[in-house]
């Protein structure tokens, strides 16, 4: 188990950000390191993304920003695996997690154990977590059981498969939200307009994005962005006056999570893209 904390920044210090102050406060890149648990804490809704890559098995410990005895004593997880196949068992009950699956865990689990099917082709779980006031049942959900959304279009160079997956209508949370957007052969804009959502923070997951290529991360306040640029398997942290859109030198997917004081998936400030600076 490995941690480290972020604190909140105020928009306007973080307009005098140079690259590696910018990559030190919002970039997550110490993402699916063998056998290892890591986790980010975000002082932005309180919010953790971290994984999990076990050979065998990663038993869940509580972290000392906590103050828990279980990790779980009052938070809720999202967990979906981008590696090989593998299971989740919480409190002795075994969750058998395929590629691209996703497990919503509620609040109360006390035991929490990762685990692979093959040291070869690991398991490689993307966690995120937020706190919770309620206990609500854990549930599976497949990618083939998502809601999809078809946006965007090729001509825009933004065709895309949004899979709302850890969402109202399918698993009831607290206020965890997840789901993967997958570009299209061609495409390379994600979440384009790019939007805002004061009630709420955001992170971003980057991945099956190929070894040699890269993606643009834009971030920062419509008429103040900012970029970091993202490879493989990386995180970024997007506060809620922050813009969250990319562009890719290739077509990628990524995992969005979200949490915060509204849960309409709709409730967005758009920016319009002429008004961009």
């Amino acid at each position: 188990m490995k941690y480290e904390s972020r604190y909140a920044s105020n928009p306007e210090t973080v307009k005098k950000y140079d690259t590696a102050q910018l990559r030190k406060e919002f970039l997550i890149d110490n993402l699916m390191n063998k056998d290892e648990i890591n986790l980010t804490y975000s002082h932005y809704d309180r919010y953790i993304a971290g994984s999990a890559v076990p050979l065998t098995s990663l038993k869940l410990e509580t972290i000392d920003p906590l103050k828990s005895e279980h990790f779980l004593d009052r938070r809720e997880m999202g967990i979906i695996n981008v590696g090989g196949s593998g299971s989740i068992v919480i409190d002795g009950e075994l969750h058998a997690m395929g590629h691209k699956d996703a497990l919503y865990i509620g609040m109360g689990a006390k035991e929490v154990i990762f685990k692979s099917d093959s040291k070869d082709k690991p398991a490689m779980y993307y966690i995120n977590s937020a706190p919770a006031h309620k206990s609500y049942p854990t549930k599976k959900v497949g990618l083939h059981e998502a809601n999809k959304l078809e946006l965007g279009s090729l001509e825009t160079a933004n065709d895309r498969t949004v899979s709302q997956m850890i969402i109202g209508g399918i698993v009831t949370t607290c206020q965890l939200q997840m789901g993967m957007t997958e570009l299209k052969s061609g495409s390379v804009w994600n979440t384009m307009p790019a939007h805002v959502h004061d009630r709420r923070m955001e992170v971003y997951f980057y991945l099956d994005v190929p070894e040699d290529q890269a993606v643009c991360h834009f971030m920062g306040q419509p008429q103040e962005t900012r970029h970091i640029w993202m490879h493989n398997h990386q995180a970024v942290i997007s506060p809620p006056w922050s813009i969250h859109c990319g562009s890719g030198t290739s077509n990628y997917t990524f995992i969005w999570g979200m949490a915060g004081e509204n849960m309409e998936y709709t409730d967005m400030d758009v920016a319009d893209i002429k008004d961009l600076k």
